[in-house]
């Protein structure tokens, strides 16, 4: 099974009682076709970057869900029935997470400081020089 993330506009002009008839009708469809769904997530009434078919805003929409291929394709062709949705989207989400790895940086350990360190010896650690830098030899030489 795979992992799909689909992310759908419904139009503002819409009931709540419709708007909630829909996504139900949307989720109902991941369920019939032996899909299982992670995470719906409904963000609400939400000003568009620009307008889409007259609407300034629209109500988002997102499904998470595992299942096979079939299941975007199917809710694609119903979205694409349906007027109140006024656009959508599916990605096929990847199953492990995108972590950058920072590169190892080498830490030079600390000592911490005591009261005995502070009176006398901490004089001559300011006072001493840094270690000196390693050779590099070139090749040929």
């Amino acid at each position: 099974m795979r992992l799909y993330e689909t992310a759908f506009l419904i139009a503002p002009s819409l009931p709540e009682e419709e708007v909630e008839a829909l996504i139900q009708e949307m989720a109902e469809v991941i369920k019939q076709r032996k899909g299982q769904m992670v995470k719906e997530d409904r963000w609400g009434k939400r000003k568009l970057a620009y307008p889409i078919k007259k609407f300034e805003e629209a109500y988002y929409v997102f499904f998470l869900y595992e299942g096979e291929p079939e299941i975007p394709a199917e809710l694609e062709r119903l979205f694409k029935q349906k007027d109140a949705v006024i656009r959508f989207m599916t990605i096929k989400q990847d199953r492990r997470e995108n972590v950058r790895r920072k590169k190892k940086v080498e830490t030079i350990p600390v000592t911490p400081l005591t009261e005995e360190s502070e009176a006398g010896e901490g004089e001559e650690a300011a006072t001493a020089s840094p270690p000196p830098a390693p050779e590099v030899k070139e090749e040929g030489q």
